[in-house]
């Protein structure tokens, strides 16, 4: 293998290295700051709003001046905590893939230290396109969770103040726009943290001149991908992929997907 070094007395007694899973931690770590944010913002937008139409409640559907009061204070409200999440995704996003690359390179230093071999991983211009590739779409992911609930929230108080509902209506619809951000701030970090592993992994096991590797089906999930399932168990080339469901893919790298892998050290390729 590239870069490597083989400890004197010890051989590979295997034929694959195990797969690297996503780390539970990480991504517990990475849905619960993002869940705090959602949390304050849900907060902050609920008090404020209610606040504002308390004080200018809609007498009738075609009074303009509640409206345009509110959409003001959404507006005002947006900016600030867009402003917030944009801090926010910069500096989770760098948490986040930082987290991704060392539970990679430490799982497979311990790999192969076990099997005799020693690697000091470096930042290589593959690993630092791999690491700058995961931080640009967390980032965008980040901003994009908070940009569609402010934009939700805007349609709830416009929907409000056109129907002439009640506060309480308003304040049940803005805790079911909370919800489903909510969800999917959750399933973000899951998919995130099954994405970015698959990249940094892969980019390293390139490098490490490791080509070919088995699929592994994960068997979780309510709904399997029947060509996933059938594919479990075969080999595939690790920089192309193998070809499911009508194109290029590997493991973990689908939505929802939480397949694996089992990398065949050089050598023992068929």
């Amino acid at each position: 293998m590239k870069g490597v070094q083989r400890n004197p007395g010890v051989q590979m007694a295997r034929k694959y290295l195990d797969p690297i899973r996503p780390s539970v931690a990480t991504r517990v770590a990475y849905e619960r700051r993002l869940e705090a944010e959602l949390a304050a913002m849900h907060r902050s937008l609920t008090y404020w709003l209610k606040a504002q139409y308390r004080a200018t409640p809609p007498v009738v559907a075609q009074d303009a001046n509640p409206a345009e009061a509110l959409r003001a204070a959404v507006r005002r409200l947006s900016r600030r905590w867009q402003r917030r999440f944009n801090r926010l995704a910069d500096e989770l996003a760098d948490y986040f893939a930082t987290a991704a690359q060392d539970r990679v390179d430490r799982a497979l230093s311990k790999m192969l230290r076990e099997g005799g071999f020693t690697v000091r991983f470096k930042a290589t211009p593959a690993m630092r396109a791999a690491y700058a590739a995961v931080i640009a779409e967390n980032v965008s992911l980040i901003r994009s969770v908070s940009s569609q609930h402010l934009t939700a929230v805007e349609g709830v108080v416009m929907r409000s103040v056109m129907q002439g509902r009640d506060l309480s209506i308003l304040a049940g619809e803005l805790e079911t726009a909370y919800g489903v951000t909510k969800r999917r701030a959750a399933f973000i970090a899951r998919d995130q943290n099954n994405k970015a592993t698959a990249v940094l992994q892969r980019t390293r096991h390139v490098e490490l001149g490791i080509t070919k590797a088995v699929w592994l089906h994960s068997a979780g999930g309510k709904k399997p991908r029947p060509e996933h399932v059938a594919f479990s168990g075969q080999t595939y080339d690790i920089e192309k992929g193998a070809f499911l469901e009508g194109k290029w893919t590997w493991p973990g790298m689908e939505i929802n997907c939480r397949c694996v892998s089992k990398p065949i050290i050089p050598g023992f390729e068929d």
